[in-house]
């Protein structure tokens, strides 16, 4: 079972590289958890210079090697190091935020698999947890759904 454990934590704490001056879906998600990291940058889907600021800063208080290019270490670091209710979840985000929701899906009765990829059965658990307790209906896990999800049960 470790193993599995291990192998999960792994596949879902990395992402594709990235350099400065990407474009892509993916930086967008860096950005986010730079930001629920503390630092103020634009979610805009490109590297910008200032994106590339926080990754230097990041990885310097890390201890990885400052190089602003976002490979395995600097994923591992943003995404299992991330508070849960932090950023807003959605389809396509893995992190240890996402495994912590999946988690309080199942303590409260949704059947679902636990491995820290918000998927569209994860999208679709938490569309009915909000349909159910009259939340508004995204199927994304914001500060209020976070809560609810915590205290409430079912």
């Amino acid at each position: 079972m470790a193993k599995y454990a291990d192998a999960t934590i792994n596949s879902l704490s990395t992402g594709p590289t990235l350099r400065p001056w990407d474009a892509q879906p993916a930086v967008a998600e860096l950005q986010e958890l730079l930001r629920a990291h503390g630092f103020r940058v634009p979610v805009t889907g490109e590297f910008c210079s200032h994106t590339e600021d926080a990754v230097k800063i990041f990885q310097q208080r890390k201890g990885i090697r400052v190089d602003a290019i976002v490979g395995p270490k600097t994923w591992a670091a943003l995404k299992l190091e991330i508070k849960p209710g932090i950023r807003v979840l959605r389809r396509g985000h893995s992190g240890m935020d996402v495994y912590e929701l999946q988690g309080l899906l199942l303590v409260n009765g949704y059947s679902i698999t636990r491995d820290g990829f918000f998927t569209e059965e994860t999208k679709q658990a938490v569309t009915d947890f909000q349909k159910f307790h009259k939340l508004k209906e995204t199927g994304q896990v914001d500060r209020v759904t976070w809560s609810v999800l915590q205290s409430n049960g079912h």
